[in-house]
């Protein structure tokens, strides 16, 4: 199991990465993203692999800040109910739980669950976990972990997200 982790940009791209490296060699993906609504340009290019990338998303359109709402938990139980599945089925060589940092901080998957989904999982799927605030459990059980650290971000000189390179 992988894990990248950490506050700096680029968890989401790492795991993007992988899933077109294995696409590149014709291994079937099936990406979850927690606490992501809203359309991207990576799921934009996603898309032209449909043949061998699945993408569902369970989360608002906007970030969870505060207290998660009611639609918050909803949406990431369905997403943790779909990656359940997805590793059972034996359809795909890798799944990325994106975002599960997030939903395992906000305790909307409970860490005990996604540790059993980690020892029981199929011996020949790839499973890749993204997001800040991975619990040491998580990271202890994983075989790689990386940690994104921002050493300077231009957000912080108020340069807004921008289409093609955030999002």
């Amino acid at each position: 199991m992988q894990v990248y982790t950490g506050e700096g940009k680029g968890k989401t791209t790492a795991a993007l990465g992988l899933a077109l490296r294995a696409c590149g060699s014709g291994l079937r993906v099936f990406l979850v993203q927690f606490a992501k609504g809203r359309p991207s340009g990576e799921l934009a290019a996603l898309a032209r692999f449909a043949d061998l990338v699945t993408v569902r998303q369970f989360g608002r359109e906007g970030f969870i800040l505060g207290e998660p709402e009611p639609e918050d938990r909803e949406l990431a139980r369905a997403g943790w109910r779909e990656a359940r599945r997805a590793a059972g089925d034996g359809g795909y060589d890798l799944l990325i739980l994106d975002e599960i940092g997030i939903a395992l901080h906000y305790g909307l998957v409970d860490t005990a669950e996604v540790l059993a989904l980690v020892r029981d999982k199929p011996a020949g799927l790839e499973l890749v976990l993204t997001g800040r605030c991975m619990p040491g459990e998580i990271l202890q059980a994983a075989d790689l972990v990386t940690e994104m650290r921002e050493v300077k971000h231009y957000h912080a000189r108020g340069v807004p997200a921008r289409r093609g390179i955030e999002y």
